[in-house]
């Protein structure tokens, strides 16, 4: 019964993390003369632009005017950008004491003339009326504000990315968070103000860093500006990680360690809860031939429930993860001893082709 209660404790865990916090289209407000500079650091994602630059034509708020920063790409990325249009600045070398994406948005700002900025990565795929509900949204909550776009999965292997979805999910929509010095935005879509993103010296505060978002979100509240995240829900979305299983694996690993060190205790301890009752569970099959099989295989099946509740908000996962969600949970455990090697061992972690040092090893 024991066993029981800790998976039934783990599940209640993530009801208690989980809040819907979703972007919504704000029909009551009426915008007057928003010019919005949308910047898009872009380093070989030619596959991806078309999907963003499309849809930022067909905005019902039409952008100011949209900045591609190619960032040394090696494929069509200037070719693309330039083709829809967009501003295209090549990016110059990367000076010391900058990491790459910091430098490459900082770029952009350089060259933006709107009031507002919206920094959205080139994989990100926005609904008509998106730019516009960000606008709004922003406008009501004040400060700035982030969004956790909604995940579209492909192929069976980007579906691995479950567990880490939620987690991502959890960290951002905790109720701990509100508060938290520390608090966090979520890099692949930020909405800010001129004026308050040049009053902290927005990415050249964190230059160094290389968990961007998450120190900017800090950055942010320091000066006492509102830190907001959402959920993309039908208006932001993305596809992770579709050139396979090792951008996967790189992609989650440079920051799934890091990660945690911005978090409120609470949040940690109800994630170590769920992420417990989660692994307690799924070792159902272990105790086949004892008594420990069935309440086992009961909080295994409550976990699925809560992950078909959730992943309506998170992503499209199909049904099969959802329901073998131990493999989701195994590939989480190798990704995290992996960051737990770069980071510990190696003093940097891998990404897009460059070596990014770990700042407490600089």
């Amino acid at each position: 019964m024991a066993i029981g209660l800790l998976c039934v404790i783990g599940c209640l865990s993530g009801f208690l993390l989980f809040r819907k916090n979703v972007l919504k289209v704000e029909a009551d407000l009426i915008l007057h003369a928003v010019k919005v500079s949308v910047i898009i650091p872009a380093r070989n994602e030619a596959g991806n632009l078309p999907h963003l630059l499309h849809a930022l034509k067909i905005q019902t708020l039409e952008p100011y005017e949209i900045i591609v920063v190619d960032d040394f790409s090696e494929d069509d990325t200037q070719e693309v950008a330039d083709s829809y249009g967009a501003k295209v600045i090549a990016n110059t070398s990367l000076p010391d004491g900058w990491t790459g994406k910091n430098w490459a948005v900082w770029n952009g700002y350089l060259q933006a003339t709107g009031d507002y900025f919206a920094f959205l990565d080139a994989d990100i795929k926005l609904a008509p009326r998106a730019l516009e509900s960000l606008v709004k949204v922003r406008h009501k909550a004040g400060g700035v504000i982030s969004v956790v776009p909604f995940h579209f999965t492909v192929k069976w292997v980007e579906r691995l990315a479950l567990i880490f979805n939620f987690l991502g999910v959890f960290a951002f929509t905790s109720p701990f968070e509100k508060n938290n010095p520390q608090k966090g935005l979520y890099g692949s879509c930020i909405l800010t103000t001129r004026e308050d993103y040049e009053s902290i010296h927005g990415h050249e505060s964190i230059k160094s860093e290389m968990l961007d978002d998450l120190n900017l979100g800090a950055t942010f509240r320091r000066a006492g500006i509102a830190v907001t995240n959402f959920l993309g829900s039908g208006l932001v979305s993305f596809r992770m990680y579709p050139q396979g299983l090792k951008s996967q694996i790189q992609g989650f690993g440079k920051g799934a360690v890091l990660g945690t060190s911005k978090l409120r205790a609470g949040t940690v301890f109800l994630v170590a809860l769920w992420v417990a009752g989660l692994l307690i569970s799924e070792s159902f099959f272990l105790f086949l031939h004892t008594s420990w099989w069935v309440p086992l295989f009961i909080g295994y099946l409550l976990y699925i429930v809560q992950i078909f509740y959730f992943v309506k908000y998170v992503g499209v996962f199909g049904v099969i993860m959802p329901i073998l969600h131990v493999l989701s949970t195994l590939f989480f455990i190798f990704v995290m001893l992996y960051s737990i090697y770069q980071v510990v061992f190696l003093g940097h972690v891998a990404w897009k082709g460059r070596q990014v040092k770990v700042g407490s090893r600089r």
